[in-house]
């Protein structure tokens, strides 16, 4: 049986935009550009700490599984993840999950990346800047924890 993570009657934002970045909820018909940029930032993500050996290995199949997952708890609001797009969405830049958590005084998790191409450029602190602020603003959680960021 799920769980909600957001309360009875919370709808979650449909979109994020800022000047450099656009989210939207992760769907399946995301596969080939999440594909292309987990597969571009192996070694950054597996090397993260956040994620274990993800994505070592990861096939496109096992992707477009891992998508569907995603979307289906978004749907149902287990769980929330959201595509990092460039404002035209051509390019999938990362991905944020907004999850359940077991730390204690804490409603929720945020893991969040950006492509590996992507991190001298400060994409990585725009994009947590940025979510830190929606979270605070358009969220129901007091207490939010960032895993590997504080």
């Amino acid at each position: 049986m799920w769980k909600r993570l957001a309360p009875e009657g919370f709808i979650a934002p449909t979109t994020l935009e800022t000047s450099r970045l656009r989210l939207r909820p992760l769907t399946v018909h995301d596969v080939v550009r999440d594909y292309d940029a987990v597969m571009t930032s192996v070694e950054h993500l597996a090397g993260a700490g956040m994620f274990g050996d993800w994505p070592r290995g990861l096939t496109l199949e096992q992707n477009l599984i891992d998508l569907g997952w995603h979307q289906k708890n978004h749907t149902i609001g287990a769980a929330f993840t959201y595509t990092v797009l460039s404002l035209d969405e051509r390019t999938c830049l990362g991905c944020v999950y907004i999850e359940p958590t077991d730390v204690p005084g804490c409603e929720a998790e945020v893991l969040l990346w950006v492509r590996q191409s992507e991190l001298a450029s400060g994409l990585d602190e725009h994009l947590y800047v940025a979510v830190r602020a929606w979270l605070s603003s358009e969220w129901p959680f007091q207490r939010v924890c960032y895993p590997g960021r504080e």
